[in-house]
């Protein structure tokens, strides 16, 4: 499918958002087509919820323009406007005495006249939309007495059945556990996909963002600082200077976080003899722990070499793709002379690993080898 010939169906340009006469954020440009996800990201307070109440008209532009299927929002009635853009914001709702069904119910009314009347069709669409977010088991319940996850499933299901082209999320996912995290996302990409809406979101989790979006947005010190495809908004070190930290604490292919050791001297007390992802759990522990440690020997590619680069005193690596050097053996030897113990995390060490192997048995010998137990 060739993204450069969808056709736009929300734009804005030179778009001025925020409160009163002051601006939070200028010259916003972008469009966002049919079936596309269309995320922003950026620090807190960056003003990616500013943007989206502007959209969605709770807040007054500046100045600027946002059109809708070509026609200019502020030319829309309330119930025109409702029938192009439905939301999913933050903001509770009032819903005393009302169920799930009820609260879902209340999407169809811009198609119902003046006295909300929902007629059979109506209530098949709320049920279809219901079940599409997978929320029947709560649809009698009271939406007040429900979870997050549930009501956010509801409010999704609301916009659904309000069969609008474009639908705005505000940070969909907060407050959300894993499973409804991965449901909700999940139905967001099914919307897109299989109805072609046009879904205009802000998001925290970056890893989500990743995965989930056509394009994002990078908002940052009052501009939209990029617009990309996820996979070159994260490369190289862009997201860390979007959110104003050091290299080693992403990993941005991964999306991983890792906390860095900032008091880093030359002396550790452990070596980690890891690889593959298995020494993870030790580095996290020995961070927690305040214990500096050494890991090696690690292949510059290898799943755990920015958390060893983030954490580690010291790291003993080798190129990737290329087989464990003596001269890397004898540093690791050295360092397990100098430390107090040894930990190897790894059962199976291939091809590539006997000079691991052999670090192990080295340090054995010596009496240092250890497990996670003794720490």
């Amino acid at each position: 499918m060739n993204k450069n010939n969808i056709q736009p169906v929300l734009n804005t340009e030179n778009l001025a958002v925020g409160y009163g006469k002051k601006i939070i954020i200028d010259d916003i440009s972008f469009s966002v087509g049919a079936g596309e996800v269309f995320t922003l990201i950026g620090p807190n307070g960056a003003g990616k919820s500013t943007i989206l109440k502007t959209i969605t008209r709770q807040l007054k532009k500046l100045h600027g323009d946002i059109c809708v299927f070509d026609e200019e929002i502020s030319r829309l009635s309330d119930a025109g406007l409702s029938k192009q853009v439905s939301m999913v914001m933050t903001s509770a709702i009032k819903s005393e005495l009302m169920t799930c069904r009820d609260i879902v119910a209340t999407g169809r009314y811009p198609y119902t006249g003046r006295f909300g009347v929902l007629s059979d069709n109506d209530w098949e669409k709320v049920d279809e939309a219901i079940a599409m977010v997978h929320a029947e088991e709560v649809s009698d319940h009271d939406f007040s007495r429900v979870s997050d996850g549930q009501r956010q499933r509801i409010m999704l299901a609301r916009a659904i059945c309000q069969e609008t082209g474009i639908l705005v999320l505000d940070e969909p996912t907060s407050y959300l556990d894993m499973r409804y995290k991965l449901d909700l996302l999940s139905s967001i990409r099914k919307l897109a996909l299989s109805r072609g809406m046009a879904i205009i979101m802000s998001l925290h989790e970056l890893d989500l963002a990743y995965k989930v979006s056509d394009k994002i947005a990078c908002v940052k010190e009052g501009h939209i600082d990029k617009i990309d495809i996820p996979e070159r908004i994260f490369a190289g070190n862009y997201i860390q200077r979007l959110y104003g930290v050091d290299d080693d604490c992403f990993e941005p292919k991964t999306t991983q976080l890792f906390m860095q050791n900032k008091s880093k001297t030359d002396r550790f007390d452990v070596f980690v003899i890891g690889g593959a992802g298995t020494g993870i759990p030790v580095y996290n522990r020995l961070f927690r722990l305040n214990i500096p440690f050494a890991a090696g020997i690690l292949q510059e590619n290898d799943l755990e070499y920015a958390a060893a680069h983030a954490a580690a005193v010291k790291v003993v690596s080798q190129k990737a793709f290329t087989p464990f050097s003596k001269e890397n053996y004898e540093k690791s030897k050295e360092c397990i002379d100098a430390c107090e113990m040894c930990i190897c995390t790894i059962d199976e060490f291939g091809q590539f690993g006997e000079y691991n192997r052999k670090l192990m048995e080295y340090a054995a010998q010596h009496n240092k080898l250890k497990s996670m137990d003794d720490i």
